[in-house]
């Protein structure tokens, strides 16, 4: 029988709440919680970011969804190697590998495991073709 070898440990690096409502989340999670939101421009557009602990970074992004839901953002060391494992193992890949402002993501969906983004900060040369 083959194994399949295991992922190294990947921690999660950043928590994103995707909401319909945007201004009333950034409201119940400041009172809620004490999260102070800091607008960040990009050429991309703009985005609320939030600090959610000492090595956890977060954010609320509105966009149209059935029910706000919860994004973890697990960093990888290679974005393209991390999609390609993931749909090896039944994922379907609801975002390619895709270049930002601070690094490389993908967001991938199972099942049994629901959404998961994978996250390659800047610094490290990416494993996709086509990104720079």
């Amino acid at each position: 029988m083959t194994s399949t070898p295991r992922a190294a440990h990947s921690p999660v690096v950043h928590l994103e709440l995707h909401t319909g409502d945007l201004p009333q989340a950034r409201a119940l999670y400041a009172e809620l919680c004490g999260w102070r939101p800091d607008w960040i421009e990009t050429r991309a557009g703009s985005y609320l970011a939030v600090e959610l602990g000492d090595r956890l970074g977060g954010g609320i992004v509105e966009c149209d969804v059935p029910r706000p839901r919860w994004l973890p953002y697990v960093e990888v060391s290679g974005i393209g190697d991390a999609t390609d494992r993931a749909r090896t193992l039944g994922a379907s890949v609801l975002l390619e590998p895709r270049e930002g402002p601070a690094g490389w993501r993908s967001v991938v969906v199972t099942a049994s495991g629901g959404e998961l983004a994978f996250w390659q900060p800047k610094g490290r040369r990416p494993s996709v073709r086509g990104t720079s």
